[in-house]
């Protein structure tokens, strides 16, 4: 690539007849020189902004990775939490479950302990009364004979 310096001391060969104007090409490669320098210091201008361009959106690839990343582990934490409440939902259940039958059974048994309490209490209210019967009887029968006697 030609430089501005290389345009401005580019010197061409002077001929004798038919030749050009050495001062009109002089001027225009003045000319050319100073705007291919006003050129080539814009287009170093423009590779810098390309380069810091570059480098931003290296920048922003890392955060958008990062935040891919940031984000799955989110969902991934989201999930074993899920995960984690079910199991304990569950065995909360199965405990529930445990703990009803077994007081369920208890009550079962105090229930059927209470049904053998009042048969027994039954049996005893029968002996009893067949044992008033019986007094009576033999009280009334002792009555019977004293009013036979008299």
């Amino acid at each position: 690539m030609l430089t501005p310096l290389d345009i401005e001391n580019k010197r061409f060969s002077k001929q004798m007849m038919n030749g050009y104007n050495v001062e009109e090409v002089d001027d225009f490669l003045d000319e050319i020189g100073t705007d291919y320098a006003k050129k080539s210091r814009d287009l170093q201008e423009k590779d810098k902004e390309l380069d810091e361009l570059k480098k931003e959106i290296e920048k922003y690839k890392s955060l958008e990775s990062t935040l891919q990343n940031t984000l799955v582990m989110a969902q991934s934490t989201a999930e074993e939490v899920k995960n984690v409440a079910k199991k304990q939902a569950d065995q909360l259940l199965t405990e529930a479950k445990s703990t009803a039958e077994r007081e369920a059974m208890d009550l079962e048994q105090k229930i059927s302990f209470k049904k053998r309490e009042y048969e027994n209490l039954q049996k005893q209210f029968d002996i009893y009364k067949a044992k008033m019967e019986s007094l009576l009887i033999s009280q009334l029968e002792l009555i019977k004979e004293v009013n036979k006697d008299n």
